[in-house]
């Protein structure tokens, strides 16, 4: 009888360990937007909100030379820049809350260019919501 009670007792344990980790385990969420500009423009607007560790990833094709404008508005929101073949968790070619909330420049590869926005971490950490608009263009 006590062999079933410890046993019992130790999958209750397991169980309830297992709960509480779960939610720290939990992945954060990323959406993904492909970036397409009406025919005859050179340019997009776009208007979301990013939560808590949330974050949205806008993914637009460009050419080595072109250059590139993004404006993000936002009052709690940034933005980074990540060029072909990279993207979060390597170093970003424009980290917007070092840089502010403009980037142009001149693009140094061709390929499919990433632009992340995301709350800083003491926002996110408080489940913040925070509204913005990212104006895009290639010339």
């Amino acid at each position: 009888m006590e062999r079933k009670s410890m046993k019992k007792h130790i999958l209750t344990m397991i169980f309830s360990v297992i709960l509480y980790i779960n939610p720290a385990v939990a992945k954060d969420v990323v959406h993904t937007k492909q970036v397409h500009f009406d025919k005859g423009t050179n340019g997009a607007t776009f208007k979301g909100s990013v939560k808590g560790y949330d974050t949205v990833e806008y993914k637009l094709g460009a050419k080595e030379g072109q250059y590139m404008r993004v404006t993000l508005e936002s009052k709690k929101a940034y933005f980074n820049i990540f060029e072909p073949g990279k993207g979060p968790g390597d170093m970003a070619m424009f980290i917007g809350n070092i840089r502010g909330n403009s980037y142009m420049g001149s693009l140094p590869a061709s390929g499919s260019y990433t632009i992340q926005v995301y709350l800083m971490r003491n926002e996110a950490r408080r489940g913040t919501t925070a509204p913005y608009t990212l104006h895009i263009g290639i010339d």
